[in-house]
């Protein structure tokens, strides 16, 4: 068999692994240890290889912004931050009509500035907000599509898992992932509380909720009550953003900076006691090893192909088929939205990367923008059947047998479809995602 024979042979046994049930870093690690040994016609010589670039993959301080990050997610989550951010969201928005799903999107926008996991987003706000815009009115569709909608901007605006992920696998800057994702992010969020207002007025049997607004959403909060529920998140927020963008320290001492943040903030709010310590340090190391796992994987699955000259091939194929740098992007991001109706949005990542990111640098893009591009087109799987992960964690969270996972998807597509306006505006304005290096 010759190298590019091997090189697709695994990438075909990997899917199929997928497909059974296999867990995504399971099935790389197997596919290239085959690869490696039948490349090299040596078992021997595979294992020291792999376990060298295991090794090689994390052996770097930089991989501590994953626990960090991790950490400072789950202590705002216990802090009750994100119900603090919609309740002073849905005050200032509360005379609007369609308030409460603007104050949603407003909050989540908030929330995912401090935790960076689009599914801690989908969990919070699916107790925090539905509950609140159901009482009023609205339907069930609107009320769990809104919350699956921006529950994305989770990975979108830093800091964000994805986006670390991403900076592992690419090489390049998590920082800078950081900054671009701010712009990017910030339309959405506009771009959702305008379609939003727009719903309102021209489809009202969808939104539903009370004609004159939310005014009537609960008492009027004290200025002095909105500041005290603001200032932690602003406070949080500046610290870590505003010294990663002012040069003050890099994505891993912003994290340990964001981190020492939330522990102050949950425990001067006192909502963490030594059960509450002990879960989410638990939940933490989870997540980490998850994370960890998954890049190491990784770079073993981009080894193997490299010595299997599959990325080089696909490479000379693309630039002799004429497609040029729009037609790729296009086939790209159709097969990145597609496997998000099927695959979670890391391993899309874990799977795609080593295969496409020697094309993009062939066709000499700029890989922070490529790495935008990729997590918007990724994201949109999480709202999309038969995947659709944040559907599925809305409704496990919701747990009402009202509430179908068929009504909270059709609600959840008008979504989707502004994130793919949102995708096509950052492939046509490249400027959108870089203006702030």
């Amino acid at each position: 068999m010759t190298g590019l024979e091997i090189g697709f042979g695994t990438i075909a046994v990997m899917m199929v692994l997928i497909w059974l049930g296999v867990h995504v870093a399971v099935a790389l690690g197997i596919t290239s240890f085959l690869g490696v040994w039948l490349l090299k016609g040596d078992a021997e010589v595979a294992t020291a290889m792999l376990s060298q670039g295991a090794y090689d993959a994390i052996a770097s301080y930089v991989f501590a912004v994953v626990p960090l990050f991790v950490l400072m997610g789950f202590l705002v989550s216990i802090a009750d931050i994100g119900k603090d951010t919609f309740e002073v969201a849905n005050q200032g928005l509360r005379r609007l009509r369609g308030g409460l799903g603007m104050a949603t999107v407003a909050a989540n926008a908030i929330f995912a500035a401090i935790t960076g996991i689009s599914i801690a987003s989908a969990a919070v706000f699916t107790r925090v907000a539905v509950p609140e815009m159901l009482r009023y009115g609205y339907k069930p569709g609107f009320a769990t599509g809104v919350v699956a909608g921006s529950s994305v901007l989770g990975m979108l605006i830093p800091p964000s898992l994805l986006m670390i992920l991403y900076g592992f696998l690419a090489e390049v800057s998590v920082g800078h992932m950081f900054m671009a994702g701010i712009l990017p992010g910030l339309l959405l969020s506009l771009a959702y509380g305008v379609s939003i207002a727009a719903m309102v007025r021209l489809a009202p049997h969808f939104v539903g909720g009370s004609a004159a607004g939310d005014a009537v959403a609960g008492d009027l909060m004290p200025l002095g009550e909105m500041l005290r529920k603001l200032l932690p998140i602003v406070i949080l927020i500046g610290a870590v953003l505003g010294g990663i963008y002012g040069g003050f320290f890099n994505a891993t001492d912003a994290g340990a900076v964001g981190a020492a943040g939330a522990l102050i903030i949950a425990l001067a709010k006192r909502r963490l006691d030594r059960s509450k310590l002990w879960q989410v340090m638990v939940e933490t190391g989870h997540v980490t090893v998850s994370v960890s796992f998954l890049i190491i994987a990784a770079s073993l699955y981009t080894r193997m192909l490299a010595l299997s000259g599959v990325p080089q091939y696909l490479v000379d194929l693309i630039a002799h088929a004429g497609l040029g740098q729009y037609g790729f992007l296009v086939c790209y991001i159709l097969l990145i939205v597609i496997m998000g109706c099927f695959i979670d949005s890391s391993s899309i990542l874990l799977i795609a990367l080593p295969l496409m990111l020697p094309i993009a640098t062939g066709f000499d893009m700029n890989l922070i923008w490529f790495g935008i591009v990729t997590i918007v087109a990724v994201e949109i799987g999480l709202l999309t059947p038969p995947f659709g992960l944040s559907v599925y964690v809305i409704k496990s969270t919701l747990n009402d047998p009202r509430i179908s996972l068929g009504v909270i998807f059709r609600g959840a597509l008008p979504f989707a479809a502004i994130m793919l306006a949102v995708l096509i505006l950052l492939v046509v304005f490249p400027q959108l995602a870089l203006a702030l290096l």
